[in-house]
């Protein structure tokens, strides 16, 4: 399981061994125990406090402490410090993103999320015959974009296509988000993607969810091994972690998927958000509704992949692994 808390004033320590919860409410606190051993991550939002001894206990046992934004971006993480031998890995991680071995996963993963975004939209189509005109043509225009990534010319470094690829993969994102706000009832449309603040509950759902992917992305890459700041397609800014970006492009769909299925299904309404400068923002009530159905998806739903039974969550870890384990296969 995951400890999610974001109710300001809500307190984490340790008792008997196990973690203790403290939620103010009302001038009442409720309090909630949790073995150690049952708990992958927890995650802090803002106005929490934790004991010493709480970070502690989550170091000895291999648990994650992630420090949220308000909008759901991870700001900083607590690791245990031994985390096995990675100097290989990240060696043979740095040389390929200088070499022209990188175009090669580069495409794969631009291609891997195109292909998703396509195959959400046709899964659209099976239940929405009134739209199968406009969703057919949708369908051929992000096709023919997945084309040009896959068929890019190999030898070359990335530096030398990535203007390209960033254009035909954003003009796919941009076909798609369109597809999906308009299948959407009127109420729940939107006009393309925003971030930062979101200027639309979809966005503002999206954004969280895709905050949440992130840390989890990264997680996956850090325990494989690799360097989440060392990518090969987004750019290497200092404190930007360009795997983390890289990586996570196959599994957007994820995110996508929790998101528009609480909107198909009218379960968002304004009570899920708040006002805030410029734009709106999730607040508690919208949070506990996108977190319950995220972790759902990704933590407890089985999915058949490449052979086996598993959580979207291992997935991610099973390809993360994957992906060190080519890297340093060609030494």
């Amino acid at each position: 399981m995951q400890i999610h808390l974001n109710t300001y004033g809500t307190y984490l320590h340790v008792k008997d061994q196990l973690f203790e919860i403290k939620i103010k409410k009302e001038g009442n606190v409720e309090k909630h125990q949790v073995a150690a051993h049952k708990v992958k991550s927890i995650w802090i939002g803002k106005g929490i406090a934790l004991s010493s001894e709480s970070v502690k206990l989550a170091l000895q046992n291999n648990i994650d402490i992630v420090f949220l934004e308000y909008d759901g971006q991870p700001i900083g993480r607590v690791w245990h410090s031994k985390l096995g031998s990675t100097t290989r890995i990240r060696k043979r991680q740095l040389e390929c993103s200088l070499s022209t071995e990188a175009l090669s996963y580069v495409t794969m993963w631009l291609s891997a999320k195109v292909g998703n975004q396509l195959t959400f939209v046709k899964d659209l189509k099976k239940h929405r015959k009134q739209h199968e005109d406009f969703l057919d043509k949708k369908i051929k225009q992000i096709e023919a974009l997945k084309i040009l990534i896959e068929n890019v010319e190999a030898g070359q470094k990335v530096d030398t296509v990535a203007d390209q690829l960033r254009g035909w993969e954003g003009t796919a994102g941009r076909l798609y988000f369109e597809t999906l706000s308009y299948v959407l009832t009127k109420p729940y449309q939107f006009s393309g993607r925003s971030s930062r603040p979101a200027v639309d509950m979809f966005n503002a759902f999206l954004n969280y969810a895709y905050g949440m992917l992130y840390s989890k992305v990264e997680k996956s890459i850090i325990l494989a091994g690799l360097d989440p700041y060392v990518g090969f397609l987004h750019r290497d800014d200092y404190n930007y972690k360009s795997m983390v970006y890289d990586f996570i492009e196959p599994y957007r769909a994820y995110a996508d998927k929790v998101v528009f299925q609480l909107f198909s299904a009218k379960k968002v309404n304004k009570s899920h958000v708040d006002e805030i400068s410029n734009g709106l923002s999730l607040n508690k009530s919208g949070k506990v509704l996108l977190i319950e159905s995220l972790n759902t998806y990704l933590e407890e739903d089985k999915i058949r992949y490449k052979g086996r039974n598993q959580t979207r969550a291992n997935a991610m870890q099973f390809d993360a692994h994957q992906f060190a384990n080519k890297l340093i296969a060609k030494e």
